[in-house]
């Protein structure tokens, strides 16, 4: 974009660039645990707890075989709320994983469609001065800025579907 702001006295133009990145919505992340692909171990609960800590397999050790992923409990008496508590915490640490792979991927996207947003990569130019819009894909130059930014784009997008069709019958012959 090139303007020349109110407050600028001499009137020299000052430039801006600005990134637009239009991504696919993310598909909620659902965590299925196998129980094939989970190995579960009991053993004795360290710590206070008296006779009882020695005599009862109550802690639970949770492994998940794919991810390597392992969660070990022993906050309660017992086997079964120490092993339902480890499987909570597994299913969010898996949860957490995969939206973190999820999150990898969009920015990979991301970065790939939107560039690093030099100049060099710019698509249009907004002249406010002399009310003009450049698209430089396709060297298509328009007086009417006012217009378009009112959201009157079927001539530029007319534009770029001709050029595109075009280029599309170059490759094909």
């Amino acid at each position: 974009m090139q303007r020349v702001p109110v407050t600028e006295a001499q009137g020299r133009v000052h430039t801006s660039s600005a990134v637009v990145t239009a991504l696919v919505e993310a598909d909620a992340v659902e965590v299925h645990l196998d129980p094939t692909e989970l190995r579960v171990d009991t053993y004795r609960a360290s710590g206070a707890g008296g006779q009882h800590v020695n005599k009862t397999e109550s802690a639970v050790r949770i492994t998940h075989e794919p991810t390597g992923l392992v969660v070990a409990m022993q906050d309660e008496k017992s086997q079964t709320q120490n092993r339902e508590r480890a499987m909570v915490v597994l299913r969010s640490r898996l949860l957490a994983l995969r939206r973190a792979e999820q999150a990898a991927e969009t920015a990979g996207a991301k970065r790939a469609q939107g560039g690093g947003g030099g100049r060099s990569e710019k698509i249009r130019t907004y002249n406010y001065k002399e009310n003009r819009v450049t698209d430089h894909r396709i060297g298509l130059t328009l007086y009417s800025l006012d217009r378009v930014l009112a959201g009157e784009l079927d001539v530029v997008s007319d534009e770029l579907l001709s050029d595109e069709r075009a280029r599309l019958l170059t490759e094909a012959t």
